[in-house]
């Protein structure tokens, strides 16, 4: 990205962690941990950040390789670099990464900050069971003696999360940064749309930064997708097959059982059933690997009652929306024919959208104060039911899952045409009626993308949905 929008937040992380290692002391070297899903800007954001450190570096992308072939690679990477003592590398390939990471010590200045990057960490952690404890002893006896920010990047969130967890040889010896896509605000800021519209450029995109670069600034919805599903190229068809290629290289049943999510499937019966009528324990191994990888996430009903209708849905607005309209439809747009395409979403984007904002608008309301949702505050959720009799798209109580207290019950409307209306509010007061733990006097909270037409709820749009994504969590 030419400019870089709404990582203002992770760049001060980053500055911070260097400042420190610029205050120097005994040990002045630290370790960061940062993790992200795939192709959300994680390595251009590192990028970034080196660029304005101005700080001799080092940056090694790993890649699957043979333990000699990364050695080597990484190898030819610190000679090409710019530490003071790269040309060490340049006639030597370590035959360990332990010899590798000590004589990169030797490289790096040792009286001024520099940086070293391991992209892909867990490639090396998982294609070598010894690398994790050699990098601890390395950095703990070397390393962190020297001015020196050693950063590790991952797309495999559970992993990365696991390598700093009790138990692990990194515990407790790096901090961790998270870099999300980018939220309905920025992608606003970024394709310069209405609020609404915002909104709808989020549910295609994501919010990941590639796919944003693509959208000329103001271009409509349905402009860019006839622009983007003439070329089979377009990072909007190519992102989610290589992330899915990436996160399940041969896990077919996982990536079966994803595109019965994707479709629209949501109880764990139906999603066997579409998957091609699969066993209850091989089910329930594909679910827990897709949850482990936070491409999943799996949902239960608010309420002050527990409940085990789980429901499950694509956790990335960007993958749902491919897995419903483009990748079951690839070769159409590479026989040229991306109007059948185009015309298959415009035919569904309604009723699609519908269920797609939901989440969305859930989180956006997360980020609200309590002043800005009527005084309601706490976490937000929803209600269903096994036969969806009744279904409430909002529901925010005291805490999750089982609540003590009901703050306020919702409804999501969400229609170019259509406000929320007298019976659309008819409808919201029965099902407060069937909540459990709601009362007759609980508030009414209505999220509308054309506003109301009745008094008495608490009535939020798009703009101030967006408002939410400003404030920090």
């Amino acid at each position: 990205m030419v400019v870089f929008i709404g990582r203002d937040e992770q760049l001060r992380l980053l500055d911070r962690q260097l400042d420190v290692v610029r205050t120097g002391g005994a040990r002045p070297g630290r370790a960061l941990l940062v993790r992200g899903r795939r192709r959300v800007g994680k390595s251009r954001l590192i990028e970034e950040f080196i660029e304005r450190a101005g700080v001799p570096h080092v940056y090694f992308t790993a890649s699957k390789q043979p333990p000699a072939e990364e050695l080597r690679l990484f190898a030819a990477e610190v000679a090409a670099s710019d530490l003071p003592g790269a040309a060490t590398f340049a006639a030597v390939t370590p035959s360990t990464w332990e010899a590798a990471l000590n004589l990169l010590a030797t490289a790096i200045p040792p009286d001024a900050p520099s940086i070293l990057v391991i992209d892909e960490l867990p490639y090396l952690t998982g294609d070598d069971d010894a690398f994790e404890g050699t990098l601890q002893k390395v950095f703990d006896r070397v390393l962190a003696r020297h001015p020196v920010l050693l950063i590790g990047v991952g797309s495999d969130l559970a992993m990365m999360e696991a390598l700093n967890a009790y138990g692990r040889p990194f515990h407790q010896r790096a901090g961790e940064m998270v870099v999300p896509p980018l939220s309905p605000l920025e992608v606003q800021a970024m394709l310069d749309l209405e609020p609404a519209d915002a909104f709808d450029a989020y549910l295609v995109t994501g919010g990941l930064p590639l796919i944003c670069d693509e959208w000329p600034r103001g271009l409509s919805l349905w402009e860019y997708l006839e622009e983007a599903l003439a070329h089979s190229t377009s990072a909007l068809l190519v992102s989610a097959e290589r992330a899915l290629a990436a996160e399940f290289p041969t896990e077919a049943q996982a990536r079966r059982v994803l595109s019965t999510i994707g479709a629209g499937e949501r109880t764990f019966s139906t999603i066997g059933q579409r998957a091609g009528g699969l066993q209850q324990a091989s089910l329930n191994r594909s679910l827990t690997q897709l949850k482990d990888k936070r491409v999943v996430a799996a949902d239960t009903p608010l309420s002050t009652r527990p409940s085990r209708e789980t429901r499950y849905r694509v956790a990335d607005p960007y993958l749902r929306f491919w897995l419903s309209f483009l990748g079951p439809h690839l070769a159409e747009v590479e026989r040229g024919r991306g109007d059948r395409v185009l015309a298959r979403i415009q035919a569904s984007w309604t009723s699609w959208r519908g269920r797609a904002i939901e989440p969305v608008i859930r989180e956006s309301l997360v980020r609200l104060p309590a002043e800005d949702r009527g005084g309601a505050d706490g976490v937000v959720g929803g209600y269903w039911t096994r036969t969806n009799d009744p279904e409430i798209d909002l529901v925010i109580a005291d805490r999750e899952p089982v609540a003590k207290r009901i703050d306020a019950v919702g409804s999501i409307k969400w229609l170019e045409d259509e406000p929320f209306d007298s019976s659309d509010l008819g409808a919201l007061v029965t099902h407060r009626g069937r909540l459990p733990g709601a009362a007759a006097d609980t508030p009414l909270l209505v999220v509308s993308r054309n506003g109301s037409a009745v008094s008495g709820p608490t009535v939020l749009g798009p703009e101030q949905l967006l408002a939410g994504w400003r404030r920090r969590r």
